[in-house]
This record gives C-alpha cells, structure tokens and sequence, in this order.
C-alpha cells in the first residue's frame, strides 16, 4: 500500500517517536518505594505508559482517578517525573534515520500528543531529534485531546495543509480514531506501548507498520 498526495506526515510522541517508559516507570517507581513497597521492573509498567498518570499509578497501586487520593498522587508522580524525565528517555530504533528521509524529502513533520505543555514542551526542546519538527501540538493546546480530531486538525492548520493530505502514526486506538475523525490517512505503530489488551486490527488504521522506516515505504520515499 502507498498513500497518494501526502504533504505532511504527524506523529504522536510516547510509543511512536520515544520510549519513554523508562522514565515514567522510575517516576511512579520511586512513590512505591518511598511508601515501603517493593521496587517493580520496568517491563511492568511498560505496556501502559502511553496512559500516562492514569495507567502508571494505576499499575503501581491499583488506584483509578476516582481515589481520594488519586489527584496527590498524580500531582507527586508529575513532579517525579518533570525531575527526570530526559535521563532514559530516547528515540525508538530507527526513528532518527526516518525523520533524516522526511527532513531530505522536504515532507513537513509534527508531532500531535496528549501529553501536556508541561512536559512535552521541554522534553522535545531537550531532544535534538524535534529541532526540524514544523510543528508540536500538545494534550492542552487546544480544549481537547485525542481521540477528539481537534489537535490534529489544529497541527494541519497550524502548517498551512489540508487534513486529508496528512498522515498520523500512533500506538494508541485513540490515535486512529482521532485520525479518521480528522480525515487523515492512518497509521498504527505496533512497536510501540499499545497497552495490555490492544487487538491491533480492531483499529481499523489504514496500515501497519512493525519499525519506523516501514512507514518511509508508505509515502513514497
């Protein structure tokens, strides 16, 4: 399969640009430990860490938002994880090189996230790989998040080019949902976190891909 016309290519930020779960693992890790409670690996918090606040204290202490002490806690794991969060945060394996190929092409790329301003402002800032991104689009630019359309369809005008000539990779059913109510062409990002019960082909995207250089094969380049 190849999209026909494609002017920009969006992307969501955790599981699709960065694994970042290291550092939201070590966040909400180190509130267990304080508490007294046993360290838990990595590979524990990693399937939920495109749920951010929700799916890390979640998986660390069973609490849902509807806690009484889920605000405290959300506030403190934030606070944990704006002290770490560029120290075992990295681009996933060959996302570099694909951004190289859309930067050589000429082809506008952005990312579309519903992490905050908060975070997403200083971390891309942090990271070399954002300095050619044309465009950040974050979970409170606009008054929504995905998988409402309005911040995809915000990062399109924001770069001067129609919805439907744009395409959105994410790992997250909320990114495909969001993108076909955008009318973009979409892509889903199975390397990334897809949470614990993700039946990918229930998305419904336009395609898969299985590594990030997959999707220069998509666009023609």
């Amino acid at each position: 399969m190849k999209f026909q016309s494609i002017q920009a290519v969006l992307f969501d930020l955790d599981g699709t640009l960065i694994d970042s779960a290291p550092d939201l693992g070590a966040a909400v890790d180190k509130m267990r430990v304080e508490r007294g409670l046993a360290s838990l690996p990595l590979s524990h918090y990693r399937p939920m860490a495109g749920a951010g606040a929700r799916g890390m204290i979640g998986l660390a202490f069973g609490f849902t938002p509807e806690h009484p002490e889920y605000d405290a806690m959300k506030e403190e794991f934030f606070c944990n994880y704006e002290a770490c969060m560029t120290e075992r945060t990295f681009a996933f394996e060959g996302v570099s090189q694909m951004i190289e190929a859309l930067v050589a092409a000429k082809l506008p790329w952005g990312v579309v996230t519903n992490k905050s301003k908060r975070f997403a402002e200083p971390l891309t800032q942090a990271m070399p790989l954002f300095k050619s991104a044309a465009v950040v689009i974050s979970g409170d630019t606009t008054p929504y998040a995905k998988p409402h359309p309005e911040p995809l369809l915000e990062a399109a005008r924001r770069l001067g080019i129609p919805a439907n000539a744009c395409v959105y990779v994410g790992d997250d059913e909320r990114d495909i949902v969001a993108g076909h109510a955008a009318d973009m062409k979409t892509v889903a990002a199975t390397y990334g976190y897809l949470g614990l019960q993700s039946d990918v082909q229930k998305w419904r995207a336009h395609a898969q891909i299985h590594s990030p250089s997959e999707l220069l094969s998509l666009i023609s380049i």
